[in-house]
């Protein structure tokens, strides 16, 4: 099958992008789309033809697919007792230890009803004449998609972006030379988006946009959410970094870092390993993107464009079943044999690492933390064995050869200095091991070390935990009897570390209390060991990595639950693409409508607010331009008009700014003073407020005005306000949210209200709102005869949705004409009681324009 989709791909991001020569492909049980999804204006659905069976289904994208492919020997022939399959050059088989085949069969029950679809990569290079047999084996067989790409393109985006552009980064290395990851280049960003450009098109051949669920996994396709999206505004997709994710100070050094977050916002559900990492995300959208998020009922979620984007926070876990399958194995028995005649039985502790061979490990930094305990305690020298297992790296480049040389001559200098006659302080093993073999390390193992500078999640103290846990057989090996024990050192710079309170938690870096630490956990007590150990595995074998799973998807399906009430629509271009989602009632004010109804009618009324609304946001100067006072004169001569500035100014200000327009009502300081027009008194709309609430409340806010660069205090005559719009956003916030516990404290007994509004917070009189002034307009005109046929209200913060709410409710009533034309709008598409928005101040100018203009053409005529 040919995807019709990705020529529209191409037009979302610059480069080119290779072209692939297509063969007709009969996808057999996974054809799911017929067409394009329908017109989601209109909310029409059009019928998806599909071959599937009525259940639900996930694609989980990633890098790779959880396959092993290994090229036929024309002599050889497959002994493996796993499900594999063969084309004429190739065998394949499941990786059983793929977390993503972990991640489906942790789905446990619920895999009878669950079809998982997995597309991804191959380890393996395979040649274009072989290619089209390989997909249609891996799809019948495994229900795997593979993601053919050339090695060219393959190795610019994998070893060239990921691995010396966004690794390093999110890892907290800084290009500051080019010894120190890879400085940015935009041919590697072009390929990283031509690669998520294919990542999608072979989505698009699989996918039923109106059911299935999409699961992308970590750094190698944060750019995929934005092209499905594109493609499918309703699709439902959640996204999980594996990886850590850098605070602001790091990420915003990135040279496409506002790309790579809106495109990760075009998901449903973000999850990340630790609050760390999710605080990290929120801040960057904070400080680049301008976006607040807010906890409701234990959720996180973000405003954006009017979809909620929610995050999610659950650390990874480990397949149960597999490594208890394992611990069974004759194979793994034997092995725990041999440790324990080569270790246990010549009077050897063993301590254990288990870590790639990366610069980010830490190795060696727990070889000197070694070097520095066998110094430190001689009494420990033959006795205590450092055993090293070094996976193999998965990058490559300058870095991990020089990392790998000064790990081995740190090797031998140690065991030059602290070695004897049959005994190495160290032992090195840097070979592949089988994970049984891994596992038997684990079980003979005194404590584990994990000293890794910055890692994600890393699943190795956990397999630990569940290895020395064992089982029935192994503890008569040991001579247990069922008293389990385990140690822990772990970097407090690891995804793994919050979630395990009994391990000692170290700075990788300070070499002195590492060695203090591996010291103490030799030294702890036999009870508390066990302790400890009781606690670990209790929370490791309740959260397994079908917990995880499970939760995720439990989320994704909440979070996707609001798709079918909503109206979408997309905007934007290239990776700045976004989906626009809003209420059914919720609309944009048509220009053609609202002109309509104003030519129409005889009584009106206009009520608008000032700031962000008539004036754009972050303008210094904040008086209405020479333009804007024409508009207001305009509509303020036509006799069929009344209409109102309201303002939370104050009417010194508002008195000064206006002063050419005679005829304009002016509603300061919420509502609390109102002038009808220029020519008479101001007057109050509440009875006359004792400020001296003020002496009180005033002390409190110089406190954090203080304490926040960039805050200001603005005294008014009725009200008090602070405002932090100049200060740190994540700062300014959170001082807010302290300022308004503080207030309303200490103002429980006064007669006033505490309000926190976007960049500030207001003390005003108790009664005093905008929606006073709404309710009074509405009324003063009933009472001349004149109730309005028309009303607009246009304003953009909280304070406005009281006008909103008077002026929607007062269709029911008698205060406007029967049939009324009535316009509540907004400012920026956003949850409000109003029924109508605009995108900016530039549109409302522009209305307001509009309107002026057919009030000029009905006073020329007359």
């Amino acid at each position: 099958m040919v995807s019709r989709s990705y020529s529209n791909l191409l037009e979302l991001a610059s480069g080119d992008s290779p072209t692939f020569g297509r063969m007709n492909r009969q996808i057999p049980r996974i054809m799911a789309v017929a067409g394009i999804m329908s017109n989601i204006d209109n909310d029409s659905k059009e019928s998806l033809s599909s071959d599937l069976s009525p259940k639900d289904r996930i694609i989980i994208v990633a890098n790779e697919l959880p396959i092993r492919a290994q090229r036929k020997l024309e002599s050889s022939t497959s002994t493996s007792t796993t499900h594999c399959c063969s084309s004429k050059g190739w065998t394949f088989s499941l990786d059983e230890n793929s977390l993503l085949l972990q991640l489906k069969d942790g789905l446990g029950s619920e895999e009878a009803t669950t079809e998982v679809i997995y597309v991804g990569c191959l380890k393996e290079d395979i040649h274009p004449s072989e290619q089209e047999e390989v997909y249609q084996l891996l799809l019948e067989n495994f229900k795997c998609v593979p993601t053919f790409l050339p090695l060219d393109l393959y190795t610019r985006y994998y070893h060239g972006f990921c691995k010396q552009q966004l690794w390093p980064l999110f890892h907290y290395m800084l290009p500051l030379s080019p010894d120190l990851g890879g400085r940015f280049d935009r041919s590697l960003w072009q390929a990283y988006v031509s690669v998520n450009k294919i990542f999608a098109d072979r989505i698009m051949e699989v996918i039923n946009p109106e059911d299935d669920f999409v699961w992308i996994h970590d750094y190698h396709l944060m750019v995929l959410p934005t092209f499905l999206r594109k493609r499918f505004n309703r699709v439902k997709l959640g996204f999980f970094l594996h990886s850590p994710f850098p605070s602001s100070e790091i990420y915003r050094t990135l040279p496409i870092r506002e790309e790579l977050l809106r495109a990760l916002l075009n998901s449903d559900l973000i999850g990340f390993h630790t609050f760390d990492y999710a605080r990290h995300f929120l801040s960057c959208c904070s400080r680049m993107l301008g976006l607040t998020y807010e906890s409701k009922r234990g959720y996180i979620g973000l405003e954006y464009y009017g979809r909620t984007v929610s995050i999610k926070i659950l650390p990874v876990g480990i397949h149960m079943g597999q490594l208890r399958s394992v611990l069974s194995l004759p194979e793994t028995e034997n092995k725990v044999k041999e440790l324990i005649e080569e270790y246990s039985k010549k009077g050897r502790r063993m301590l254990l690492g288990v870590d790639d061979m990366d610069i980010f490990k830490g190795i060696t930094l727990k070889l000197f933390a070694m070097e520095q305990m066998l110094t430190q305690h001689p009494e420990w020298q033959g006795k205590v064995v450092l055993v090293q297992i070094a996976n193999p790296a998965r990058g490559k480049g300058k870095d991990v050869k020089e990392m790998k040389a000064e790990t081995y001559s740190t090797v031998k200098r140690i065991n030059q200095i602290f070695g004897r006659p049959g005994y190495d302080p160290i032992v090195l093993i840097d070979a592949p091991l089988r994970f049984y073999e891994r596992v038997a390390y684990y079980v003979v193992a005194e404590c584990c070390l994990v000293t890794a500078v910055r890692d994600g999640m890393n699943l190795i103290p956990y397999e630990y935990i569940v290895s020395r846990q064992g089982n029935e057989k192994l503890d008569k090996i040991l001579k247990l009897e069922n008293h389990h024990k385990s140690m822990l050192v772990v970097s407090e710079f690891i995804g793994c570390s919050p979630s395990l309170s009994g391990a000692i938690r170290v700075n990788p870096w300070n070499v002195d209390a590492v060695a203090d630490a591996m010291d103490s956990a030799l030294e702890v007590a036999e009870p508390e060991k066990q302790l400890r150990h009781e606690k670990h595995y209790k929370y490791v074998s309740t959260h397994d990595v079908g917990y995880w799973a499970r939760s995720f998807l439990q989320d994704l399906e909440r979070s996707c639950g609001e798709h079918g009430r909503r109206r979408c629509w997309g905007i934007g271009f290239g990776l700045s693409f976004r989906v626009v989602a809003l209420d059914q009632s919720f609309r944009k004010l048509s220009m053609e409508h609202i002109v309509s109804a104003y030519k129409r009618t005889k009584t009106r009324a206009i009520l608008l607010d000032y700031d962000d609304t008539l004036m754009p946001q972050g303008s210094i100067d904040k008086r209405p331009s020479s333009k804007s006072i024409e508009i207001l004169n305009t509509l303020c001569r036509d006799k069929s008009n009344l209409v109102f500035i309201v303002s939370a100014k104050s009417r010194e200000t508002l008195s000064d700014w206006f002063s050419p327009c005679e005829k304009l009502g002016i509603a300061a300081e919420h509502g609390y003073f109102l002038r009808l027009r220029k020519d008479v008194e101001w007057e109050n709309c509440v009875a006359a407020a004792d400020c001296s609430w003020k002496q009180i409340a005033e002390p409190v806010m110089e406190l954090y005005t203080e304490t926040t660069d960039g805050s200001t205090i603005e005294d008014k005559e009725t009200a008090l306000v602070w405002s932090y719009e100049d200060a740190d956003p994540d700062f300014g916030s959170c001082q807010a949210k302290e300022l308004l516990d503080h207030l309303e404290s200490v103002l429980a007994n006064e007669p006033v209200t505490v309000k926190r509004g976007q960049n500030y917070v207001e003390v005003k009189p108790q009664g005093v709102s905008k929606g006073l002034i709404a309710r009074g307009m509405l009324s003063m005109m009933q009472e001349k005869g004149t109730p309005p046929e028309f009303v607009l209200c246009i304003g953009d913060d909280r304070s406005d949705e009281d006008m909103f709410e008077v002026i929607c409710s007062s269709t029911e009533g008698p205060s406007i004409a029967p049939r009324a034309e009535v316009f509540a709008c907004t400012v920026g598409q956003k949850p409000s009681k109003a029924k109508y928005y605009l995108d900016d101040t530039t549109e409302i100018v522009r209305l307001m324009h509009g309107l002026a203009s057919v009030s000029e053409q009905t006073m020329s005529a007359v």
